[in-house]
């Protein structure tokens, strides 16, 4: 158990620089934003490649950033019964949504947009839209953001398994959503 739980906390730490990635991804994104809007505006120069890079700096913004928020329990999950139940069994209900849930899917989008980031990249593909960049690099957050994903819900698995263990200590704080 020892060596899944180093596995575990190299897969947090991965995960963690990949969210430093996203911060950046969103003030890079906020910039040229407002930076295109002002040469719009004021200037009357603009560019396609302009747009598209908000949109991918959008893009790495959310798929590397979706596995930090499952990191630190921000995700989104659907409370029916889930804070009724003691932390055990919140454990239990957890680890249930990662096997049953979780893995199945991000093995699905991965084998699913894998291919297409390999034919983008090997093609070279290019935007449609005049001034446009390539679009490789753009669909390379899916693969890559599901495989982070996926990664880190293996993470959550080994150390919920630790914590019913009593090996791993971690915290089970779960606060309600207010509806």
């Amino acid at each position: 158990m020892k060596t899944l739980l180093s596995l575990a906390h190299l897969i947090d730490w991965v995960n963690d620089r990949f969210a430093s990635v996203a911060k950046w991804a969103v003030i890079l994104a906020c910039v040229i934003s407002a930076g295109n809007a002002i040469l719009r505006y004021s200037f009357d120069i603009s560019s396609n490649a302009w747009l598209e890079i908000q949109w991918y700096m959008f893009a790495a913004c959310v798929m590397l950033g979706a596995a930090q928020v499952l990191r630190v329990n921000e995700h989104v999950r659907v409370d029916v019964i889930y804070g009724q139940f003691s932390s055990r069994g919140q454990v239990w209900i957890d680890l249930f949504g990662l096997v049953c849930f979780l893995l199945p899917v991000m093995a699905l989008m991965i084998y699913y947009s894998a291919p297409l980031f390999l034919r983008t990249f090997i093609s070279q593909e290019m935007s449609n839209n005049a001034g446009g960049l390539m679009r490789w690099p753009v669909i390379l957050m899916m693969p890559l953001g599901f495989t982070l994903v996926m990664l880190q819900g293996l993470s959550e698995i080994i150390k919920r398994i630790g914590w019913l263990m009593h090996v791993y200590e971690m915290d089970l704080h779960y606060e309600r959503p207010l509806q």
